[in-house]
């Protein structure tokens, strides 16, 4: 059959494809050869192309199905190969293998964090600044000012008074171990102010002509009270604390521990604990009824001095002073210079027999006193008062974990480095934190146990 005498599938003659008409051999149909009508033929698959609505099928996933939506993702999570590597054409020295660890460390958190979802990275930004929050407010110097304020705990009411220098001046040498007491005394007070946001005066308690009286010198604890009030006029509380004493909790703080529940912590009912007999309430006629009630008016509001009791009576180690006119007041008579001149030589414990001699005698003194528990801030080492052996009422405990110890009369022969060295390292030990206390008391157990030795973490 002649391929001349063939039907054309064109209208008007020709064929479609080359080698089929007489212009077979050319790229593209021509327009006016033999046997044509004349109209350009155009090749087929360019005649579907161009037709809307027809063509051939494609898979198309532009922002059409789950693999243009995840495509980053899964491409990101994908291992990379180095095919920069000068080996890379070798078999057995680069070809082939991941490049990771040539990838730089801030590489590695970007990549980990464009494989994170949406949700992750907002509870991942959210706990940041949640720690970011922790180290700030509770590791950081702003915490002092923050509870300094009424909104955040209220610091700026309290005051410490630290008597220091104690033996220093012209009337004795102080040695090593003296300063060692005083040094780790000051840094004990100024760690609890720093983290609670008090106020710490430091006095100097050196012998030195300060007054007309020569033994004058040994009753300035309430002339630097009276001092204080002057100095901190927003301060409400003023803490008189003595050298030999050491904050053994300083997670706690005075708000808590005392203050927050101020009338069921103390006791105004002398006779609750009263070691020098004293006869409580008064009962003259003509004193009104608060000052007949062995509990005053009852009232917390109306507690102006605070102190404790030790074994042989008043301890002034560690007492707090109101600030109102009651104690100004009450400052001024103790402060009494006529007072004093009369009794200096009889009274051996000097201002605290002078203070004890106050609240015998003044029913309006009485009924503003209250005292708390010796162990609340006012604990005893064993060797102090142990005439009858070790006391409950007064002595340290530690499995109570009571919150200051003062090692009252040590320097009359018992060793006052050695028992603040004891407390000061247990009170490391009691208040080690969380990884300290992994460290110490698992690992360091467990390596004992399987070697024998003992090591240090």
């Amino acid at each position: 059959m002649s391929l001349s005498r063939s039907p054309s599938p064109v209208p008007g003659g020709g064929w479609a494809s080359p080698g089929l008409n007489i212009a077979s051999g050319r790229s593209s149909p021509t327009r006016n050869s033999p046997g044509s009508s004349g109209t350009p033929v155009m090749w087929e698959s360019s005649r579907l192309k161009k037709s809307p609505g027809a063509g051939y099928p494609s898979f198309s996933t532009k922002n059409q199905s789950f693999f243009s939506r995840h495509m980053r993702r899964f491409s990101s999570s994908l291992p990379r190969f180095n095919a920069s590597s000068q080996h890379s054409d070798k078999e057995k020295l680069g070809r082939g293998r991941w490049s990771i660890h040539n990838v730089p460390l801030l590489g590695r958190i970007r990549g980990i964090v464009a494989r994170m979802g949406r949700k992750m990275k907002i509870r991942l930004l959210i706990l940041l600044m949640m720690l970011l929050s922790v180290i700030i407010f509770y590791n950081s110097p702003l915490v002092y000012h923050w509870r300094r304020s009424s909104w955040f705990g209220g610091g700026e009411k309290f005051v410490i008074i630290l008597g220091a220098n104690v033996g220093g001046g012209v009337m004795d040498w102080k040695g090593a171990r003296e300063w060692a007491i005083e040094r780790d005394s000051v840094r004990n007070k100024k760690k609890y102010v720093g983290n609670w946001g008090y106020e710490l005066e430091i006095v100097d308690m050196s012998t030195k002509k300060r007054y007309a009286h020569e033994w004058r010198e040994s009753w300035e604890k309430v002339d630097f009270v009276r001092t204080a009030l002057k100095k901190y006029p927003k301060a409400e509380w003023f803490w008189w604390l003595d050298l030999n004493t050491f904050v053994m909790e300083p997670t706690y703080s005075l708000q808590d521990h005392i203050f927050n529940n101020l009338e069921k912590h103390v006791y105004r009912d002398i006779n609750d604990y009263n070691p020098l007999n004293i006869t409580h309430p008064f009962t003259d006629t003509y004193l009104d009824a608060e000052s007949q009630s062995p509990i005053g008016d009852g009232k917390a509001s109306s507690v102006n001095l605070i102190l404790s009791q030790d074994c042989a009576g008043f301890n002034l180690g560690s007492f707090f002073v109101r600030r109102s006119a009651w104690s100004d007041r009450l400052l001024d008579l103790w402060w009494d210079p006529v007072a004093y001149e009369q009794k200096h030589m009889q009274w051996a414990h000097k201002e605290q027999d002078a203070l004890e001699q106050l609240y015998v005698t003044q029913p309006w003194v009485r009924k503003h006193t209250a005292f708390l528990p010796q162990r609340m801030i006012n604990s005893f080492p064993t060797g102090a008062c142990a005439d009858n052996g070790n006391d409950t009422r007064i002595h340290y405990d530690e499995k109570d974990r009571d919150f200051l110890v003062n090692m009252a009369g040590c320097e009359w022969g018992r060793d006052c480095w050695g028992e603040m060295y004891n407390f000061r390292q247990l009170s490391y030990y009691l208040n080690r934190m969380w990884w300290e206390r992994f460290k110490e008391d698992f690992v360091a157990v467990i390596w004992f146990k399987l070697t024998g030795q003992r090591v240090k973490l």
